[in-house]
Formats: C-alpha cells, sequence, structure tokens
C-alpha cells in the first residue's frame, strides 16, 4: 500500500510538523466517529488537535483529503504495509496469518464498525463519502492482497489464476458471520481465542484451496 497520502506534502515555506500532522489525524479520527462526516468541521477538528485551522489545510488541503487520510491511517494501524511483502524465505501461510489477525481485529473495532455505519448511511444519500472511504481504506488493502498473491504465485508457494477474485475471497472469509452481526447491533467483538481460531480456520482453508 502507498504511503502518500500520509506523508507531509512538500512545498515553499517551513517544513510540516509531523507531531502536529499526527494530533490533527487522531483529532479527525475521533471526530468523525463521533459526529460523522457533515457533523464534523474543520473548526472542531484544529480545535482538537490544539491547532489553527490554518494548519490543518497547509496539511490536508481540505475535509476529503483529510477523511481520506484519516481513513489510511486507521487501516495501517492494523496492516502496515509490510505485512503485504513476502520474502522468499517466508512461509505464506505465517504472512496470511498476520494479515488475517490484523484485518479482523481492524473490522471488528468499536471504531471500524462506527466508521462503516456512517459511510453505509451517507451512502444511501448518494455523497461522495463511500467513494473516498473505499479508495482510501478496502480498495487499497485489496491492492496490496492481490500484489502478495501475486508474489506467491511467482514464488511458488501458491497457484493463483485470478489474484483479484483470490483477495476478495480472504476478506470475505475473515468478515464471515460476525463483521455483519456487529454492523447490524446484535453481537459484541469476539473474543481473542474466538477470533484466533476463526482466522487460523480461514488460512487452512485458503492455502487448501490454492496450494500448487
Amino acid at each position: 500500500m502507498s504511503d502518500k497520502l500520509l506523508q507531509p506534502t512538500s512545498g515553499p515555506g517551513r517544513p510540516k510538523d509531523p507531531a502536529k500532522r499526527l494530533a490533527i489525524l487522531e483529532a479527525a479520527k475521533r471526530l468523525f466517529m463521533q459526529n460523522g462526516y457533515d457533523g464534523s468541521s474543520m473548526d472542531a477538528i484544529s480545535a482538537e488537535a490544539g491547532v489553527s485551522k490554518l494548519t490543518v489545510y497547509s496539511h490536508f488541503t481540505d475535509k476529503e483529503t483529510l477523511f481520506a487520510c484519516a481513513v489510511e491511517s486507521k487501516c495501517e494501524e492494523q496492516l502496515p504495509p509490510l505485512y503485504f511483502e513476502l520474502k522468499a524465505d517466508a512461509a505464506i501461510d505465517t504472512t496470511l496469518l498476520a494479515i488475517g489477525r490484523g484485518f479482523n481485529a481492524l473490522i471488528n473495532s468499536e471504531e471500524s464498525v462506527a466508521m462503516m455505519r456512517l459511510v453505509m448511511s451517507q451512502g444511501a444519500q448518494g455523497t461522495r463519502l463511500s467513494q473516498l472511504f473505499y479508495d482510501a481504506g478496502p480498495k487499497r488493502m485489496l491492492q496490496a492482497m492481490v500484489h502478495l498473491l501475486e508474489q506467491a504465485d511467482r514464488l511458488g508457494q501458491l497457484r493463483v489464476e485470478h489474484p483479484q477474485s483470490a483477495a476478495e475471497h480472504f476478506f470475505s472469509l475473515i468478515k464471515g458471520g460476525c463483521h455483519f452481526r456487529r454492523l447490524i447491533g446484535c453481537s459484541e467483538p469476539p473474543s481473542n481465542q474466538t477470533a484466533d481460531e476463526h482466522v487460523q480456520e480461514v488460512v487452512q482453508l485458503f492455502v487448501r484451496a490454492y496450494r500448487p
């Protein structure tokens, strides 16, 4: 996954302060989830971050960019880009377990469930928020998974003719029924043991299906 959205933009003037950028991102994540996209103004985010509104705009240009960066940042907390790089001496099973555990923890977290509910409610109104969310989070993660599966195929650890479909299969299996129940509010987060058993079962099934 590219991290260009998370890097300070270059330009004239003084260098951007990484600490302020991080504070703005954290404030944005909190407010977007608490108040929704429309209910979170740049004024409120700057006040929450303890910086000026001008500082927020100097780092993120506009609210849409800030929202996309907040989504990307949340994803990379659980699934750093290095998770999707397969070394020649690394077992694909181990790599998939790390990705599966990170993804499962991400999608079942209170923050992610709240964000998904927000995006789904906004999507019914035909706003651009759903597309921004998809491009910054799920789409980037899917592209990274496709890249990993292509590596596994080249190294002979898996035989994947259609990596896009295989990547979607993997993430859908990890979501399972638990994530749907979480979204509609009729289930608590799975215990650590239950979540790990689920991820291990999915990885075993996936590798069995795509093993050469």
